[in-house]
């Protein structure tokens, strides 16, 4: 009877004497707690029970609304044959995780935590134009702050595809589109909004390295929401890059040079035009500029995509454009439209050789032959008259050509060679011819056939010399009509170089400022 109340007692006792060693134990826990830095216990307590593969929100309904923002830090490369524009970015992302809450009063006052990337669940936010994989620094951890909000910061290096437009190079202005949208998760899951307002965005220039080629006008944004299927419809948040190329190492290195040419050609009009010292100034200049477009092909930006007014496009199969969706007509403003076609240095070109051809007409047309023909009437009206009047040049005198011989003259002259002179007479009229009181004596027969030949030669010499003076006369006229086509092709020449200048001037005025 007696032997159960030892374990009756020891029963009673048995709870109290556990609840008492689970207090100490309870005791010395949170002795041992107290003495660990408050960050760990914090970092212990937050990641204790949490699943990183699950969306943080305790409905499973409500979305999870990521605000992102981008800071741009420098313009690394433009590659126009390639389509592909890389940017050297700050991207921040804010969200909200409802399993990362904590009682500052616990844990020492803490509000503030970093905590590995790793451990935690991130938004599988991507940007739709990555072509390439940068060398971006790794940044490991995130800032969680007391209610659930979480900020990550991190610095990316982005190759993105963009359409670049370089017609009107060196003067263009780039917009290139950075689409940050979820790859998985439906707007039901994900929402994008914007982290500041969007004129702070868009006027941000504080960490823009702005020594470089490239200026930054500035980043325009726009949210969309979208649908590849009916059902699932995605968010997304367009940053439009809008960058203008620094136009003055282009302007010394590629445009001054080609104009000192031009300038070079149109001087060498006013060399003469009979001689063959123009030809040799054209084909040197021709060659010049030829050597002078083989040293800057390498300066000039290529692309596969239309023909740029200056730069060269490279050869094979034209590529088809990729286009960004446009702006809205609120972001997007005015934009220049390129009102003409061509390329500089191929106009340039094309410009030199007809000059070489303008050049080579003229010298051929005054060239002196020997047997060159008059110039037409026809001819002579229209340019030494009409034309030479429209150049302000005055009338051009006509040329003066010797009157025909009289055939009385022409009898005189003797033009066979082999008949005897009718006016000398033979030697029987010699001897019949009679002589008065103190008359000389007629000279000997061999004397008159000498004096006979000599009239001759006489007569040789003088037609030699009128017909060179008239082939002269020729090539005088036609020197004068060559100098008037010369100057009026010259004028020609000097307002289409004026015109086309004067258009490019105009043009690039506008893509400049516009």
């Amino acid at each position: 009877m007696l032997l159960w109340v030892p374990e009756a007692l020891l029963a009673l006792l048995l709870p109290t004497l556990l609840a008492q060693g689970e207090a100490r134990r309870w005791r010395h826990h949170q002795a041992q707690e107290a003495s660990r830095p408050a960050l760990l216990r914090l970092s212990d307590h937050l990641l204790a029970n949490y699943e990183k593969g699950v969306r943080p929100v305790q409905d499973w309904r409500k979305p999870t609304t990521v605000a992102i923002d981008v800071i741009i830090y420098a313009i690394l490369s433009v590659d126009e044959k390639n389509q592909v524009l890389t940017t050297y970015i700050w991207y921040r992302q804010y969200w909200t995780d409802e399993f990362l809450q904590w009682n500052p009063e616990d844990f020492d006052n803490i509000t503030k935590l970093s905590i590995p990337t790793e451990s935690i669940w991130v938004p599988d936010i991507l940007i739709n134009e990555f072509v390439d994989v940068g060398k971006s620094p790794s940044i490991p951890y995130v800032y969680v702050g007391h209610h659930g909000e979480v900020q990550n910061y991190k610095p990316l290096q982005v190759m993105t595809a963009c359409s670049l437009d370089i017609y009107n190079f060196p003067f263009d202005v780039q917009n290139c589109s950075l689409t940050f949208t979820s790859w998985l998760h439906t707007i039901q899951d994900i929402n994008i909004s914007l982290w500041r307002l969007p004129e702070k965005v868009k006027l941000d220039k504080t960490l823009f390295m702005n020594q470089g080629e490239w200026e930054l006008l500035g980043v325009l944004t726009q949210f969309r929401e979208f649908s590849m299927e009916d059902s699932n419809h995605y968010a997304e948040m367009k940053f439009y890059v809008v960058i203008r190329r620094r136009p003055l190492f282009y302007a010394v290195s590629l445009l001054l040079p080609s104009i000192f040419l031009m300038l070079m050609d149109i001087v060498g009009f006013y060399l003469p035009p009979d001689s063959g010292e123009r030809v040799s100034f054209k084909i040197t200049l021709l060659l010049g500029y030829s050597v002078f477009l083989i040293i800057v092909s390498d300066t000039l930006p290529a692309t596969a995509i239309g023909t740029p007014l200056i730069g060269k496009a490279p050869p094979g199969k034209r590529a088809e454009e990729p286009r960004n969706p446009p702006l809205p007509p609120a972001v997007r403003g005015p934009q220049p439209r390129p009102v003409c076609t061509g390329v500089y240095f191929v106009v340039c070109m094309a410009l030199l050789v007809m000059s070489l051809a303008e050049t080579i007409f003229i010298v051929r047309l005054v060239h002196k032959q020997d047997l060159q023909q008059p110039v037409p009437a026809w001819l002579r009206r229209l340019v030494l008259g009409r034309v030479a009047l429209l150049l302000c040049l005055g009338e051009q005198p006509a040329s003066r050509r010797s009157p025909a011989t009289s055939p009385a003259t022409k009898t005189d002259d003797c033009p066979d060679m082999g008949n005897p002179c009718n006016h000398l007479g033979g030697p029987r009229d010699l001897e019949k011819t009679p002589r008065g009181r103190g008359t000389p004596p007629p000279p000997p027969r061999e004397a008159s056939l000498a004096v006979r030949g000599l009239l001759q030669e006489l007569v040789s010499i003088r037609r030699f010399l009128e017909k060179r003076d008239e082939s002269r006369e020729v090539a005088r006229e036609w020197l004068r009509v060559g100098s008037v086509l010369d100057r009026l092709l010259f004028r020609i020449y000097l307002v289409a170089v004026l015109a086309y200048s004067i258009t490019l001037i105009i043009l690039w005025s506008v893509w400049q400022y516009s």
